[in-house]
């Protein structure tokens, strides 16, 4: 992977997580109306709901809908990546408009069995895993896989992103 490439992938990395917040009727679409009432108890119930928010969050990458995007990320977004250091919802909104605009065929994947979730007690959950982001250069798929950290806040019946740490480039 270029040098150029493994700096795209950590500004789209960060740009990941800044953006979408995530309403309560989105919740109940991905679990019981009674889960976007409260966090679930159960770690299956917040596995399922985490795991729907994110391919709802990544649906939104790889369709390019950087307002969608966006609306999964709480505006006090604050996203850790480890060659691109600290950055917030703004800069993260502007990195995925490059991104986009310059990497049309762009497209994040979960590593599949790479997803683990964990509760936080009173404020949402945990995520964490590996994707692979892939688009062409110079006529040749070009992929990358990295690991993430994402810390969900659920408040007033809706799942954000609240924090992101994009780590291993």
């Amino acid at each position: 992977m270029t040098a150029s490439m493994k700096k795209r992938f950590a500004v789209a990395a960060l740009l990941i997580a800044a953006s979408m917040p995530v309403t309560g009727d989105v919740v109940e679409s991905v679990s019981s109306p009674e889960a976007a009432k409260a966090l679930p108890s159960d770690a299956a119930q917040l596995r399922e709901t985490v795991g729907a928010l994110d391919r709802r969050m990544f649906d939104a990458y790889n369709a390019h809908d950087l307002d969608k995007l966006m609306s999964m990320f709480t505006v006090d977004l604050e996203f850790y990546h480890d060659t691109g250091g600290l950055v917030g919802y703004e800069q993260v909104k502007e990195g995925f408009r490059g991104i986009f605009a310059n990497n049309p065929d762009i497209r994040r994947d979960l590593v599949a069995g790479s997803l683990e979730v964990y509760p936080i007690k009173g404020y949402g959950a945990i995520e964490t895993g590996q994707h692979r982001f892939c688009h062409t250069e110079n006529g040749k798929d070009d992929c990358g896989t990295f690991r993430f950290l994402h810390v969900w806040r659920f408040a007033d019946g809706a799942w954000q992103v609240s924090r992101i740490v994009s780590y291993g480039h």
